[in-house]
């Protein structure tokens, strides 16, 4: 597989990444989530994230990378989070910051994280990382930058899903890298905005998460649309079924077409999915491998996202696709 220079990180990156959500014990068994991470390695991945706070994701991962010869992982690149959801974690504590972080490379068995993002930074009811709503200084980028002095860490980012405050705080220059997550896939761009353009002119690395959007845009589900749902507003149903002719005309599954669609973004270094067994890792390898979506088609979806260009004020984040959840939830 492919790799790029990832930003001013001085890392490359496979331009697929495996996500470490659902390798976690609560999706995946965990013989057959070790199978997966060792055969995407096999299959030229080279980057994984995860989060102490996916479960038990960084302790399967440490677990698979552990029972493979050194030379098999001494190109990958391996990030997860500072950020917690156990009892008595306390985003402005530099000791809880660094024992996350302790934890983490414990958990993982590494002596040195390649990558690490602050989780949810953009959103201050999870975690108060700040000095203020508008002061993006705290303990955690003092901490963060010590950790990197010490050679704990390479490069430091942000992983966040908010389209504009996210990128307010990329502007201070602080950070090396950002995972923009739910953003930009085939009808939902917002990162096109502010994210893309702030990571270009820093020279961020930039992952791109959740490309299926947690089951958008993994499976068609023709007639639930046309059954009119009240929970979806009427210019978007239209708009998917739009994109369902143009997915007929061309002979292309829902999810290929999504993968080929970040895929064509210039701005994205590394698209991060998540595959629970071994045989949705090949499906997702296999879209990339493809390459990107042919410009005439990104002409007729650009024409198709224009129909409802930012979400309705009804839509609900996460909308209730019913058996769209059951696979493919990325």
């Amino acid at each position: 597989m492919k790799t790029v220079r990832f930003g001013r990180t001085n890392l490359d990156v496979s331009r697929l990444s495996m996500g470490g959500l659902f390798v976690a014990g609560f999706a995946s068994e965990r013989e057959e989530a070790i199978r997966t991470i060792r055969r995407a390695l096999d299959l030229g991945i080279r980057t994984i994230d995860t989060a102490p706070n996916y479960a038990d994701s960084e302790i399967v991962i440490g677990e698979a990378l552990g029972g493979m010869a050194p030379e098999a992982v001494a190109s990958l690149v391996l990030s997860t989070k500072v950020g917690e959801g156990r009892e008595g974690f306390d985003p402005r504590s530099p000791v809880c910051i660094r024992e996350s972080v302790e934890r983490s490379l414990l958990r993982l068995g590494r002596s040195r994280i390649d990558l690490l993002f602050i989780h949810e930074p953009d959103r201050p009811d999870t975690y108060d990382w700040w000095d203020g709503p508008e002061d993006f200084r705290g303990p955690v980028l003092d901490t963060l930058r010590d950790l990197k002095r010490q050679g704990l860490v390479g490069a430091i980012g942000l992983a966040g899903t908010t389209p504009y405050r996210l990128a307010r705080i990329m502007r201070t220059g602080d950070f090396d890298a950002v995972l923009t997550a739910f953003n930009y896939c085939p009808l939902y761009r917002e990162a096109v905005h502010e994210i893309f353009p702030v990571a270009r002119s820093l020279d961020m690395g930039v992952m791109a998460g959740s490309p299926l959007r947690q089951g958008y845009f993994a499976t068609r589900r023709d007639d639930l649309l046309r059954s009119e749902p009240p929970w979806m507003p009427p210019p978007r149903r239209h708009q998917f079924l739009a994109l369902y002719r143009l997915l007929d005309e061309i002979g292309m599954e829902i999810a290929d077409f999504s993968m080929r669609f970040m895929l064509s973004h210039p701005d994205i270094h590394t698209i991060v999915t998540g595959s629970r067994d071994v045989r949705e890792l090949e499906r997702n390898i296999a879209s990339v491998e493809r390459g990107p979506l042919p410009p005439d088609v990104l002409a007729r979806l650009d024409e198709i996202y224009r129909m409802v260009p930012f979400p309705p004020q009804e839509e609900p984040f996460i909308m209730p696709f019913g058996g769209i959840y059951e696979r493919r939830k990325v």
